[in-house]
């Protein structure tokens, strides 16, 4: 059995001292993203909560009976959909937007023969997003992280709940100072392979540094693999310079001045190097459905650290920053540009920024609001 630790107990009974449910006596099981460990996506998501909670876990079998199992994005949805009803409660976290994909789709169908051929799945499913709903339909509660691809899945499913990201282990240190120095420090943090997404506001950043000292700072992994999260291992720096050209220096030392500056990501000091810029950014291309889709995990995270931050204008996006009272989403160049220089000529709309977006983000999406949701959920499926 995976037990709480001794620290996330402490924290637990301050921030959320009544527990709703009693998982006493429940065999409660989990598939998570990696068959072999714990994924940092397991643990900002249901692992949070259990500790939280005081709950006991086991890694799930498909041969074993449970209560209650929770199944990543990763789990075997071709097995899992074939698990019989009865005892066993299924939770299922479907946070991409894959069912909101429109008509025939060859990626779809490369998914689910991918999948299978590697292993991941159990049987052959052409159609991914069909092999989704499959799932969606034997599940008796469904996670996701949109408005949007909660009304896609209630087709399939009548019990969703829009849960996001637990970031609060993240935040270890908070901005409290708005000031410029003589370099305007924007940073843009997440997954390697979402880093094309800069592109967006190459050219914005180019035109913006005729007249500043621009410099972006970029947190990510170094190196990843492109298919499967298995083979093609592609570099980052690679794709940096394919994104940004001769913008972009890998050595530095010489004295070439470099527009972006790589970091590799890490939670020691991933908070120390955000809240040392000035502004985060979020560029996401509106053409790809996967990004337009992604709901506001990343800017509340930026926002529990106290930063100014600019999106693109996402359904999720906008959403969040209207409940904030902020407008600071764009959907072209040109919106890009003044928002980007309106936050660098003015220290009070930067302090705003990032103060606003902090209480909106410890309040509306705080920790205790979050408990209160799983709660909810495990509520809708053993009562």
């Amino acid at each position: 059995m995976i037990s709480p630790s001794s620290d996330a107990k402490s924290v637990a009974s301050s921030a959320h001292p009544a527990k709703k449910l009693s998982f006493s006596g429940l065999r409660v099981g989990l598939v998570p993203l990696n068959r072999s460990r714990l994924h940092p996506f397991d643990l900002k998501n249901f692992v949070f909560y259990a500790r939280k909670r005081d709950i006991q876990f086991e890694i799930a079998k498909p041969d074993a009976e449970y209560d209650v199992v929770v199944l990543s994005p990763l789990a075997d949805i071709s097995a899992w959909s074939r698990y019989p009803r009865g005892r066993t409660k299924l939770i299922f976290m479907c946070v991409d937007s894959y069912l909101g994909e429109a008509g025939f789709n060859i990626k779809s169908n490369f998914r689910g023969l991918a999948k299978y051929l590697s292993g991941e799945h159990k049987y052959l499913q052409l159609s991914y997003s069909g092999a989704l709903r499959d799932m969606c339909r034997r599940a008796d509660a469904v996670i996701c992280s949109t408005l949007e691809q909660k009304n896609d899945i209630l087709q399939c499913c009548d019990n969703v709940h829009v849960i996001l990201e637990s970031h609060f282990a993240l935040v270890r240190e908070v901005k409290t100072d708005y000031s410029i120095g003589n370099v305007v420090n924007i940073v843009w943090e997440g997954r390697p392979e979402n880093v094309d997404g800069l592109a967006q506001i190459r050219e914005v950043l180019r035109n913006l540094r005729k007249q500043h000292p621009i410099t972006l700072h970029v947190l990510t992994d170094l190196a990843y693999n492109k298919y499967m999260n298995k083979i093609g291992e592609t570099s980052i720096v690679k794709k940096i310079q394919r994104v940004f050209g001769e913008d972009y220096h890998a050595n530095t030392v010489a004295g070439n001045d470099s527009l972006v500056y790589l970091y590799q990501w890490n939670p020691q000091m991933f908070s120390r190097v955000v809240t040392r810029c000035d502004i985060a950014v979020i560029p996401l291309d509106p053409g790809d459905y996967l990004m337009h889709g992604k709901p506001e995990n990343k800017l509340l995270l930026f926002w529990r650290m106290g930063m100014p931050t600019i999106v693109s204008s996402t359904p999720a996006y906008t959403r969040a920053m209207n409940k904030c009272g902020l407008q600071l989403y764009c959907k072209d160049n040109a919106v890009w540009k003044e928002k980007l220089e309106g936050l660098i000529v003015d220290h009070d709309a930067r302090r705003n920024a990032g103060i606003s977006g902090k209480q909106c983000a410890d309040g509306i999406y705080g920790e205790s609001q979050y408990l209160d949701q799983w709660d909810h959920l495990f509520q809708s499926v053993l009562q």
